[in-house]
């Protein structure tokens, strides 16, 4: 056999080779996923951002609102036995415009009475008429309150007899109009307090729509108070006619 015969014999095997292994990859089932493009699995939608909220507050709402009703200050019916202080009593009954703030407990935790009056006695406030706490006007405690502050589970008063048993979500801090002192000055006194109650309780301050109360909502405030005092100025004194 010359070698021309056999370069003839090693091409011929060489094709069917080639015939073999083309008919045998082109008949093999495929895999589910070979040759498809593996897409990437869609971003999950972003969680939408919560605000804090205020724990029971429609109870507060509707605690503010009795409030504003009472012929007295207090919040709710009253508490068992009612304080017979006088202090914080108002002297004046008529208002028409209440400003409330919110200390509330941060997401699994609660306010307790008795770091709650701890932290009223740091920042000033007295306990006294209807069981609540008030920031009084230094030198002038028969003028009735600057504010007050309340709990938001009725009757909203601290009952001293239990104090160590209270546990609340919230505390509200609320100014009613006319103060004894002009508005925008009411402000003033109740922020700062109300700031540092919740960094002794570890709590968060929350506006009257029970979101978090920031710089832009504070000077919204402000904007209205100084509206309301100059609303109720006293007008001037007119001279009288000369005859």
């Amino acid at each position: 056999m010359t070698d021309r015969d056999l370069l003839r014999i090693g091409i011929l095997i060489a094709g069917a080779l080639l015939m073999l292994a083309i008919w045998y990859f082109g008949t093999r089932p495929r895999k589910e996923q070979q040759g498809r493009r593996r897409e990437s699995p869609a971003p999950a939608p972003a969680a939408p951002r919560r605000e804090p909220q205020l724990p029971g507050a429609d109870e507060a709402d509707e605690a503010i609102a009795e409030e504003a009703s009472q012929p007295e200050l207090g919040l709710g019916d009253p508490a068992p036995a009612a304080s017979t202080s006088t202090l914080g009593k108002r002297e004046i009954q008529d208002f028409d415009k209440i400003v409330s703030l919110y200390v509330a407990a941060r997401a699994g935790s609660v306010l307790r009475g008795e770091d709650i009056v701890v932290a009223a006695e740091k920042t000033g406030m007295v306990f006294g008429h209807m069981n609540v706490f008030h920031r009084l006007l230094e030198g002038h405690p028969d003028r009735g309150p600057v504010f007050s502050m309340a709990s938001i589970i009725k009757p909203g008063s601290f009952d001293m007899a239990t104090i160590r048993e209270l546990e609340t979500p919230a505390i509200a801090f609320f100014l009613t109009l006319p103060a004894p002192v002009p508005a925008l000055d009411a402000w003033e006194k109740m922020l700062p307090t109300v700031q540092r109650m919740a960094e002794l309780l570890d709590g968060v301050v929350l506006d009257d729509s029970r979101n978090a109360l920031g710089r832009q909502r504070i000077a919204h405030i402000r904007d209205e108070l100084r509206a309301y005092d100059r609303q109720h100025e006293a007008p001037p004194l007119t001279k009288a006619p000369r005859w």
